[in-house]
């Protein structure tokens, strides 16, 4: 079962391929229906400079929200983390939990 991250983000593939040690594993693109030979048959995508990928809350980069399915690149190294951070600025949110208590003094409602 696909495993849903807490956060990623969708880039323009052509801002990911600035980073100078990028590469793309084009065999895990998500797959597509196409009509061959009058069978219908799943193919991959091909990626193109108007395709979205999405960038993990663990640096990976994916073709679609999931965080185990479809991985491009994962090759996560400091300079990766580095041009993420600081070219994509890319920022994980630090979503604070907050306490709500069940109020005690209930109102009646007359209608």
């Amino acid at each position: 079962m696909a495993t849903m991250g807490k956060y990623c983000k969708a880039y323009p593939i052509q801002q990911l391929r600035q980073f100078k040690n990028w590469t793309e594993n084009s065999k895990n693109t998500r797959k597509e229906k196409q009509e061959i030979d009058g069978k219908e048959v799943e193919v991959n995508r091909i990626l193109t400079e108007d395709d979205f990928l999405y960038l993990q809350e663990n640096y990976v980069v994916t073709d679609g929200i999931f965080q185990d399915e479809n991985i491009i690149f994962d090759k996560v190294t400091p300079e990766w983390k580095d041009f993420c951070i600081n070219t994509l600025l890319f920022e994980i949110p630090n979503y604070k939990t907050v306490d709500v208590k069940a109020s005690t003094n209930r109102e009646k409602v007359e209608y």
